[in-house]
């Protein structure tokens, strides 16, 4: 498997993956919307900022670093649902974790409210900051 940068034709099918990843946890709390699970995506879609898993021709899954200045924030982390729990997104975690401790930097995300993903994160060593009505924010720091 390797990381690819995106480019800007890839914001459909990028989208198409972050729906599908999603449409689990959001359909539990009653949420789910096809069109603006895509949507919310697309409108902030920085293809600089956002890295392909791929392996051979498959598009595995993506995530989005963006640099904060004095943290990282790691935006988004999907992994397509057939690929799943193959340790693709520990992968993920455990490069942006290296990147941000070289530059002595803290990584920043949100989960869902009632997503697995919320425990995925307090597995791979983030702890939570806060929370509001939809999401529990976490931080990791190495030292």
């Amino acid at each position: 498997m390797k990381y690819v940068i995106s480019t800007q034709s890839d914001g459909n099918r990028l989208a198409e993956i972050r729906a599908a990843a999603m449409k689990p946890s959001l359909e539990a709390l009653g949420r789910f919307d096809e069109a603006r699970v895509r949507s919310r995506f697309l409108e902030s879609f920085v293809p600089a900022e956002t890295f392909k898993m791929v392996s051979d021709d498959d598009i595995l899954g993506f995530y989005v670093v963006r640099d904060k200045g004095d943290h990282v924030f790691l935006d988004h982390l999907y992994v397509e649902p057939r690929f799943q729990n193959m340790k693709i997104g520990k992968g993920v975690v455990d490069l942006v974790k290296k990147e941000a401790a070289q530059r002595d930097l803290p990584v920043r995300l949100g989960a869902l409210r009632g997503s697995k993903s919320n425990d995925f994160y307090k597995q791979n060593g983030f702890v939570k900051t806060h929370e509001d009505e939809f999401d529990i924010y976490y931080e990791y720091r190495s030292s």
